[in-house]
């Protein structure tokens, strides 16, 4: 079979109990940060937890990606060369890079995936990455369908796509602004999230378009309608964002996401591939998954339709919730209550928003909620506090936390169990053997030292056989199929036959953990592959020498200083991104004739931005200068100079550079 035809959902995990549930909810893969140097400060583990998890995981032929994707001061290699082979030696299956200088490290012989930190948008850095020796490659949220037909043509490698949460408006590695403005760099893990606040656009002029709008801010990603589309078009790992997201979150999305991978597994196209699961076991779910119910900012699909209107999270960047329905009726004397036409019923505690004369979202906790007389639909209810005077008849109520829901989540909401057959026989010099097989092929064999005696009621001891060892609550199997190849039922004792259970179940977990097989890392092809550009600037992220040699071999002859080594303090692109304003707004010069892509402003207090135009590649950059206080960091952090591939002179950069091509 095509191995891009093992479909692998991917999801999150804060920690390491977090990607067990993961697991338990039907993830065939779960990412997860170290002790350090992943893309998220806040959500280290350490390598006995990750050891911890690797254990369950592997219990299903399930895998554990550890992401070491920051890029590194040179300081910092060696330090994450040994923690790197902790990782290997607590059984992880795969890590997800970002800084190519560890590839020039001594690693264990583990499989290396291209983070989306990479900026993977066309094929020839696509395969670029497959020839030096990754496995998967973590595609650009940005990218269509069609974009994603041209990259699956040009590999063989692994493709991985976002399928949902959280999108970053810049192209991922491609966004510096928390840096420049707080010396919090995202590329190392520490965004300080500059697109999730408010700003006024303003024309070249200084007239103000719209006022205090998140104009960085996207909804978040849903493909829930895309999978079968993404699968062929060559995905075949989808991937759930939200190594920072609660657990009810990690749950109920993963679980949203089994059941639609099973669905295309299952009943696959009549004249398309046959898919498969890529790891072992099926899951029942104690809930019905509900992405709505999630926090989120809406839903989008971005751009693998192609660009579209109505990717934006201007009114908020928090979760406003489904909608539930109208206030009809208020309690104008003591505000202690509200009536509302309601969709769904409303529970005590719930949470509920709306959005207020001046479009700002406000809410409320529902301490009670009772059926009004006034008609069927309706809900009367108490809050905890006394009611805000925003509130009034018509206005349009969300819910964003249904406690109903959530409380479901709190308590066990999943099992996934790996469906077994069992065989019991006489054994070879007498006794009895129980020979168990999973779903996998794996067997493993107990036996028990027993006389054959035939039963006095055959069918009772057909059943009680049938009975005990098809108990397998607290296991993570279930009985498929049960023969019982013997001349006669036996009269056995129960304890017997539950000691002769449980060592057969132990010696098959056993057997299946020695039988997973960590996957290979890829060797890169000789000679090195050249590197599509000769030149990189600073939107390649090279922080330490090793880095600088890797694509010295690859064959780059100049490469520039990355940003966080504070030697560019002039204006530069900030962040680049494929959400243009211009369109928003309806002032695309490809849409509207007569409109130039002359340049506009962001300000948020004393803070002005530039956003300049590039219709071509039609892609919007925010431009802007590093703070003063966060260039002199430079003298105060580790930093290495340049030793042999100085600078371009600026006179002598080519157009293309600089108008801040991506690399």
């Amino acid at each position: 079979m095509n191995p891009r035809h093992t479909l692998e959902l991917l999801a999150p995990a804060k920690t390491a109990d977090f990607g067990i549930e993961a697991i338990n909810h039907g993830a065939d893969a779960v990412y997860i940060g170290g002790p350090a140097f992943g893309a998220r400060s806040a959500a280290d583990n350490t390598v006995e937890d990750i050891a911890r998890l690797v254990a369950h995981a592997h219990r299903y032929h399930a895998e554990v990606f550890v992401a070491t994707n920051t890029i590194l001061f040179d300081d910092e290699l060696e330090p994450a060369r040994r923690l790197i082979r902790q990782l290997y030696d607590a059984g992880v299956d795969a890590l997800i890079v970002q800084d190519m200088g560890l590839l020039e490290l001594d690693l264990p012989p583990i499989q290396l995936h291209a983070s989306t930190q990479t900026d993977i948008r066309d094929a020839s850095k696509a395969r670029f990455l497959q020839d030096v020796g990754f496995s998967q490659i973590v595609l650009a949220r940005e990218l269509s369908l069609a974009e994603v037909r041209k990259i699956a043509a040009a590999t063989s490698c692994q493709l991985e796509y976002f399928v949902h949460g959280a999108l970053c408006v810049a192209f991922s590695g491609q966004c510096y602004i928390s840096h420049a403005h707080t010396g919090r760099s995202a590329n190392r893990g520490e965004c300080s999230q500059a697109c999730r606040l408010p700003y006024d656009l303003k024309d070249k002029d200084g007239n103000t378009i719209a006022s205090q709008q998140h104009m960085l801010s996207m909804k978040d990603n849903n493909q829930s309608a895309n999978l079968r589309a993404l699968a062929a078009a060559g995905v075949s790992s989808f991937k759930i964002e939200g190594r920072y997201k609660d657990l009810s979150y990690v749950k109920n999305i993963t679980a949203h996401y089994r059941m639609l991978l099973d669905e295309i597994i299952e009943h696959p196209d009549a004249d398309g591939p046959a898919y498969r699961r890529a790891s072992s076991g099926r899951t029942t779910f104690l809930f019905t998954p509900q992405a709505d119910k999630t926090f989120n900012r809406g839903y989008t699909d971005y751009f693998a339709n192609e660009r579209r209107h109505g990717i934006e999270a201007f009114e908020s960047p928090k979760f406003v919730g489904e909608p539930i329905g109208r206030v009809t009726k208020i309690d104008t004397k003591g505000r202690r209550f509200f009536d509302i036409e309601r969709s769904a019923p409303i529970h005590n505690a719930d949470g509920l928003t709306w959005y207020g004369p001046k479009g700002e979202l406000t809410g409320l906790r529902v301490n009670r909620s009772e059926p009004d007389g006034g008609g069927e639909g309706i809900d009367r209810v108490f809050p905890s506090e006394a009611l805000p005077p925003e509130l009034v008849p018509g206005t349009s109520v969300f819910r964003n936390h249904d406690h109903v829901f959530e409380r479901a989540l709190e308590k066990k909401s999943s099992e996934r169990r790996i469906r077994i057959d069992a065989h019991l026989a006489l054994a070879n010099g007498g006794g009895f053997a129980l020979t168990l097989t999973d779903e996998d092929g794996i067997s493993a064999c107990a036996t028990l030292a027993a006389a054959f005696e035939p039963a006095q009621h055959a069918e009772r001891a057909q059943a009680a056989l049938r009975e005990h060892i098809g108990k397998l609550g607290n296991t993570l199997f279930t009985l498929d199929h049960l023969v019982l190849d013997l001349p006669a039922p036996p009269f056995l004792p129960s304890g017997q036959l539950n000691t002769l259970r449980r060592n057969a179940v132990e010696r098959l977990e056993a057997a299946r953990i020695a039988a997973h097989a960590r996957p290979p890392r890829a060797a890169p092809v000789e000679p090195p592959a050249p590197y599509p550009q000769d030149a990189l600037s600073y939107l390649a992220n090279v922080l330490n020498d090793r880095a600088r040699a890797f694509y010295a071999r690859h064959g780059v002859q100049l490469i520039d200083a990355a940003f966080e080594e504070n030697q560019r303090t002039d204006e530069v692109s900030l962040m680049i991104t494929k959400h243009c304003l211009r369109y928003s707004f309806n002032l695309c010069p490809k849409e509207v004739k007569g409109i130039r892509p002359e340049p506009m402003q962001l300000v948020n207090g004393n803070e002005t931005l530039t956003l300049r135009f590039d219709c071509k590649r039609c892609e919007m950059h925010v431009v802007g200068a590093m703070k003063p206080h966060i260039a002199r960091m430079r003298d105060t952090v580790a930093v290495q100079t340049l030793n042999f591939f100085p600078n371009r002179p600026a006179a002598a950069r080519p157009a293309h550079e600089t108008a801040h091509a991506t690399p």
